[in-house]
């Protein structure tokens, strides 16, 4: 079945279990930073005006351009904006708020709040019962080569994966990636990445002896693109496999949003999805996918993730899930940014306790090129069966990304880093 074979090929981020740790042996990777004093940097927190919580994944962009961040897990963000650009703003939005505006005058920024006011009484319209979302999800993929890109175009992105053994940080990877993408009428067949500049820090402790590797993990920027890439959960074949259910309707970036549920309505050799989508509600373009890998068979989800493992090690996968989201730019929409958390724990026979592993990866597209784009070469492309930790830097210098744009790391993250760095 062509749907199965595809699964296969999506399911590239794969975890390898390794039975010792080795020195971190690193390819430098050069890059043509320039963070030379030709920009600006705004930096704060994002928080809900009512309750003050602080708001994650909050997207932190430029108006007219396509410079963007996104705010950590603790609402903390920081942009670097080009003198070159004029910027007067900076726009902040998230999912069920209303956008919020910064004004520039020139001059760095530090230390701003910015309260989100929650979307609560506009939507009522958006909620056509007498429609059926699926029909929606099929109308919105019937809407793909007119709502997303027909030309080539490359997006810069940062990438940063973590792996925690329980609440400890043993592996911090990033890096500035190249993303090409080809129209949106054609397949991912020809889509790249390239690492542009990256660091690694990997735990040297004795005590780490199972090494938790994420491959391919920057080709999440590809492969996890489910508009590009429908027959992921939706195509002609998939989608008699789910059940679709209308839910609250949000709003997002000030656009109101039909929000459908799906769930599995079939049982098949390997695993399924559950989730939202996020549609909206005039272009009905996809704006937001929110899915997990179904774990009513923790067999099929352990074949899905798990490439191998020593022998003796009982693996239990415990939450595989994504996030993606995507922004409107003129009349066309783009890929904005991706999240996937893996959860699992090991243990070896004869041994009481299980070990808890998380590994945790994002990507921000940070900017976009859409003119004269020309393909990676297959030779610089970062390849499916590679690791990012095994493919960058050092971990070292404090100014490593100069003018790029990144995730602002949190606080615990920076911990982390200052740990590691000292068993070197």
């Amino acid at each position: 079945m062509k749907t199965r074979s595809k699964q296969a090929i999506f399911f590239f981020m794969i975890l390898a279990m390794l039975l010792s740790l080795n020195p971190l042996q690193a390819q430098e990777v050069n890059g043509n930073g320039n963070g030379n004093g030709d920009y600006i940097t705004v930096s704060g927190i994002v928080r809900d005006q009512k309750s003050r919580k602080k708001l994650e994944y909050a997207n932190i962009s430029i108006p007219g351009s396509n410079i963007g961040t996104v705010t950590n897990t603790e609402g903390g963000f920081s942009i670097k904006i080009k003198n070159t650009l004029l910027a007067k703003e900076v726009e902040v939005s998230h999912v069920g708020y209303l956008s919020s505006i910064i004004p520039l005058n020139g001059n760095d920024i530090s230390d701003v709040v910015v309260n989100l006011v929650p979307v609560s009484n506009l939507l009522e319209e958006i909620v056509v019962r007498a429609r059926d979302p699926r029909y929606i999800v099929e109308e919105a993929i019937s809407k793909i080569a007119v709502n997303y890109s027909s030309s080539n175009n490359m997006l810069t992105g940062f990438y940063r994966e973590t792996a925690q053994k329980g609440r400890r940080y043993i592996n911090i990877s990033e890096a500035i990636i190249d993303i090409y993408k080809t129209p949106y009428t054609e397949d991912a067949t020809r889509d790249r990445v390239q690492i542009f500049k990256g660091r690694s820090l990997l735990s040297q402790k004795k005590s780490d002896t199972l090494v938790v590797k994420l491959l391919g993990g920057p080709n999440l920027s590809i492969y996890v693109d489910i508009v590009k890439n429908p027959d992921i959960l939706f195509d002609e074949e998939t989608l008699p496999l789910y059940s679709f259910k209308m839910e609250e309707a949000i709003m997002i970036n000030d656009r109101p949003q039909y929000v459908i549920s799906f769930t599995p309505q079939a049982i098949l050799p390997y695993a399924l999805y559950q989730g939202k989508l996020y549609i909206d509600k005039e272009r009905l373009a996809f704006t937001r996918a929110e899915y997990q890998l179904n774990m009513d068979d923790r067999n099929k989800a352990t074949q899905a993730i798990l490439k191998k493992k020593p022998f003796g090690l009982r693996f239990k996968p415990l939450e595989v899930s994504f996030l993606v989201s995507y922004t409107q730019r003129g009349d066309l929409t783009y890929l904005s940014y991706i999240r996937n958390e893996v959860r699992f724990n090991c243990d070896w026979k004869r041994r009481l306790f299980a070990t808890n592993y998380t590994i945790d990866s994002e990507m921000v597209v940070t900017d976009m090129q859409t003119d004269n784009v020309t393909n990676i070469p297959y030779r610089q492309a970062f390849k499916a069966s590679q690791s990012l930790s095994d493919r960058v830097s050092d971990f070292m210098d404090d100014d490593f990304w100069g003018a790029y744009n990144i995730i602002e790391p949190t606080e615990s993250l920076e911990s982390a880093v200052n740990k590691l760095r000292k068993q070197k």
